[in-house]
């Protein structure tokens, strides 16, 4: 063939060649045995950023690989010779000529998988394929198929370690999978329920073990059915004839089937309903709350047009707050308990006994013949719950108030009988308590009014409507002044003159006793630091006061302390009522103020229930007799007889005697002739204002004569003229 036709089909041929190589998607090189480029496709240029002119047949594969390395192809640090000994690995020895694959990662974070190909005569076709995508999506699989397998690892734990009991069913109505819980939850062999069984068959093994819905098993299955039918979601509750209650929430699958989750709520159940009970009943007692109460007195109206009568009892206990103030809350939780036990023992089963909170109970009482009935059953009341308590080694004594609001003459309306029921008892409780009352229209007039005592109290103090008059007791052997009583006055700015017995309650009731007795007791003694040194002041302290225990003894300090006033000079009088419960607190108390050098009397002896334990208890320096034996004295042998015992009694115990109420000169004569030691009356001194008392007490008097028996205002004037003169 001639050279010139030989030579034009070498260059056909390379054409053909480098056209195949172009439309090939990976990069190729081909190497001759002396590693010189023989030829390249466009990809591979592509590839490697390689430019066309330099990188041609005939360049040595180390000038491409050096051109590669300045281009930035490869990562930092790796050198030309390190990555040309890195390719031509092995292929010195022939031995080694083989296919040859490995993976290289590019500066800019491509992955390019190299084969290098032994061809004949030694040559070599290396090619280069970006495989990073592939790789990525090899790797995302990879990532994929650990996180399902995780997944189904984690399912796998939590079902066979969750506290409910699962099940799967597919389309065949057949078990899938069941979890031991679910065995276990029916109290079946873990082996007694496997794949395969179908639902009649699994039922069959659970009834053989015991458990049995309410209302038999066919009921049972019939529900089960028509949540398949619905292929919606259910839930619902199955209980058992032994007790228990088992949730059940049916989820239908794609394709059929459905996956059922089994959990006991029998003590969430419970704990439910202890909830509701607990909504409306009173945690201590287990009695009825109000809302209960209220809920039951909701068909009164009915009951009421069907003629019958209703009553409502609210019953407010007395004294219970000074047994809580006292002896602790412990022992009153104790006498609440006790009181609700007594109160449910006098009801009838139809009635409904409630707490409604604090020391307020209330009682529904009915259907009754007559009002009277519920009369009946508050006198009960009151007599049973007047009975002393015994509590945790204490003798507690206390006592009801009731009122009492009878359906439909005092409403029908639960709140309006509650009201009224509650009007009633406040009228009880303070016409002397320890007893009942009616409701009447008139009492909603009568609290109103109190509460406006109340509000009015509250500014007295600040506005200086409160004021001191003093009453003078005389010395009986001396016919002098040995002493004045502080009592208190209010003068309202709209009312006038309100006596102590109105207002005294309501500060008692209010806690504005404290602040009030505080403002006497340094009045008092100021008062009395002006007056003669043998001329005392005596202060009357109210129950409530001593509840302050540490707190009274240091107003008392303080009192004295301000004033400049002896200690000896001080009389503070107490009611047997003081001492009523927590001796030992009051003791304590009373001890300081004596240990003070303060002159402690009782005063209304033998009002109380147990005065001649009280004169035990304590050294009394005095002890006034109540106006009611002194206006009896002279009418009877008995209060006679009872004056002259009280003076035998004192004078034994070193207690000098005061006779309180004196209004005639007949009483004058007997209560100095039975040997008392002191007098006071409007006989011998109205109650005066400061100047008044303190104009009296400006001179030294003279002994008075005795006065006539039909002379009493004159006496009363007498007695002051000559403790003037």
């Amino acid at each position: 063939m001639p050279a010139c036709k030989k030579r034009g089909k070498t260059v056909a041929d390379a054409a053909l060649v480098s056209a195949a190589l172009d439309r090939m998607p990976h990069g190729v090189a081909i190497f001759d045995r002396n590693l010189r480029l023989v030829a390249r496709n466009r990809k591979y240029l592509e590839m490697y950023r390689l430019p066309a002119d330099v990188v041609h047949p005939g360049v040595t594969l180390s000038d491409i690989i050096r051109i590669s390395v300045a281009i930035g192809n490869h990562p930092p640090g790796r050198t030309a010779e390190q990555i040309e000994n890195e390719l031509l690995a092995g292929t010195k020895d022939a031995r080694q000529r083989r296919v040859r694959v490995y993976e290289r990662i590019t500066r800019d974070g491509r992955t390019l998988r190299v084969t290098r190909t032994p061809i004949r005569d030694g040559a070599w076709v290396i090619t280069h394929e970006d495989i990073s995508e592939v790789k990525s999506y090899i790797e995302a699989l990879r990532e994929r198929e650990e996180e399902i397998m995780l997944q189904n690892a984690t399912f796998d734990f939590a079902v066979r370690n969750m506290r409910q009991g699962m099940c799967m069913f597919g389309a065949d109505r057949k078990l899938v999978f069941s979890n031991p819980q679910y065995a276990d939850m029916y109290d079946i062999p873990r082996d007694r329920i496997r794949p395969g069984m179908s639902l009649d068959e699994v039922l069959a093994v659970r009834a053989a073990a015991g458990n049995l819905p309410v209302g038999g098993q066919d009921a049972f299955v019939t529900k089960r059915v028509s949540a398949f039918g619905d292929n919606s979601p259910a839930a619902f509750v199955v209980e058992m004839q032994d007790g228990r209650a088992i949730s059940i929430l049916h989820q239908p699958l794609k394709g059929g089937g459905w996956v059922a989750t089994h959990w006991e709520i029998t003590e969430e159940r419970r704990r439910e309903a202890r909830m509701r009970h607990l909504a409306r009943h009173d945690p201590l007692t287990d009695l009825p709350n109000r809302i209960l109460l209220r809920e039951q007195m909701e068909d009164l109206q009915s009951r009421a047009e069907r003629g019958e009568i209703m009553a409502v009892l609210c019953v407010d206990l007395d004294h219970f707050k000074t047994v809580n103030d006292t002896l602790g809350h412990a022992i009153g939780d104790e006498v609440l308990k006790e009181v609700s036990a007594r109160l449910l023992a006098n009801v009838r089963e139809t009635d409904i006994c409630a707490r409604l909170g604090g020391d307020e109970f209330a009682v529904l009482h009915g259907p009754l013949k007559s009002p009277q009935e519920a009369s009946a059953l508050a006198a009960r009341i009151v007599e049973t719950i007047a009975e002393p308590f015994s509590v945790m080694d204490h003798q507690v004594v206390i006592g009801a108030s009731v009122g009492i609001a009878v359906a439909p003459n005092d409403g029908c309306e639960a709140e309006a009988l509650l009201k009224a029921a509650d009007l009633a008892c406040y009228r009880a409780k303070h016409g002397g308590r320890g007893t009942y009352h009616f409701f009447e229209k008139s009492m909603d007039a009568a609290v109103r009014k109190r509460r406006q005592l109340e509000l009015g109290l509250r500014d007295a103090l600040a506005n200086d409507q409160l004021s001191l008059h003093y009453q003078p007791l005389y010395d009986l052997r001396t016919n002098k002044v040995s002493g004045v009583e502080a009592l208190l006055r209010w003068r309202h700015p709209e009312q006038g003159d309100i006596p102590p017995d109105e207002f005294v309650s309501v500060a008692e009731d209010s806690g504005l006793i404290g602040k009030i007795g505080e403002w006497v007791l340094r009045q008092a003694c100021a008062a009395a630091a002006a007056w003669p040194e043998e001329v005392g002041i005596a202060v009357n302290l109210s129950p409530v006061q001593f509840k302050q225990g540490q707190r009274l003894t240091e107003t008392v300090i303080s009192a004295l302390a301000d004033s400049g006033l002896r200690p000896r000079r001080l009389e503070l009088e107490i009611t047997e009522s003081v001492l009523l419960f927590q001796m030992d607190g009051v003791l304590k108390t009373l001890h300081q103020l004596r240990d003070l050098g303060v002159r402690i009397c009782m005063d209304d002896f033998g009002t109380g229930y147990s005065s001649l334990s009280y004169l035990r208890a304590f050294p009394f320096d005095k002890i006034k007799i109540d106006r009611s034996f002194v206006q009896d004295s002279t009418l009877s042998r008995d209060g006679s007889a009872i004056i002259s015992a009280v003076v035998g009694l004192g004078k034994t115990l070193g207690m000098s005697i005061t006779a309180e109420g004196v209004e005639t000169a007949e009483q004058l004569r007997l209560v100095k002739r039975q040997g008392c030691d002191e007098a006071q009356g409007y006989l011998l001194s109205r109650p005066l204002p400061h100047e008044a008392v303190s104009k009296l007490l400006g001179a030294r008097p003279s002994r008075p004569a005795e006065p006539e028996a039909e002379e009493r205002r004159s006496v009363g004037a007498q007695f002051q003229s000559r403790a003037r003169a």
